[in-house]
């Protein structure tokens, strides 16, 4: 029970793929990203509920209804030598958040990893998403000033691989 409500954690089925997306629509919106968001929720359930899923999502409902959700998926770091989890996406809807559901999700997806040998727990948030570095900081994941994230996608990456095979 968290503040008198009834809260399930549970693994987010083929079924979902329509709320995960929402959500994560939802978060976009909050960020302020919408219009960077891509993905479909026939991407999700392809990558996500196939043979070999690329993520997990966890499922926060509070008295039957959709509360947030949790995505991630492992990791390794070769200078811990170590199995991880990196979580992707936490969202949690505006009307339960302060119930210490998503911290109860964040539990939920490192316990799952610690079952499998993970042994940290990894994300990187919006620079602008202050709210969600706060949250973080509060239940004691620590901002790393050792590493900076750095991507290539889209085009710039189909080119990069393209040159990659004819090597």
């Amino acid at each position: 029970m968290v503040d008198d409500i009834s809260l399930t954690i549970r693994q987010a089925l083929a079924g979902d793929v329509e709320t995960l997306h929402a959500a994560l629509l939802a978060l976009a919106r909050h960020t302020g990203d919408e219009g960077k968001m891509e993905s479909t929720p026939a991407d999700l359930l392809k990558h996500g509920f196939g043979e070999r899923p690329d993520f997990e999502a966890l499922i926060a409902e509070v008295d039957g209804r959709f509360a947030g959700m949790c995505l991630s998926f492992p990791s390794f770091s070769t200078w811990r030598g170590q199995p991880g989890i990196y979580v992707q996406d936490l969202y949690v809807e505006d009307a339960f958040r302060g119930r210490k559901i998503g911290e109860r999700l964040l539990k939920a997806a490192a316990a799952r990893g610690h079952q499998r040998g993970a042994r940290y727990l990894r994300l990187s948030v919006d620079t602008a998403n202050l709210s969600a570095q706060a949250f973080y900081e509060r239940v004691g994941i620590r901002h790393s000033r050792d590493e900076q994230i750095h991507m290539m996608r889209g085009e710039a990456f189909e080119a990069f691989a393209r040159e990659g095979m004819t090597e």
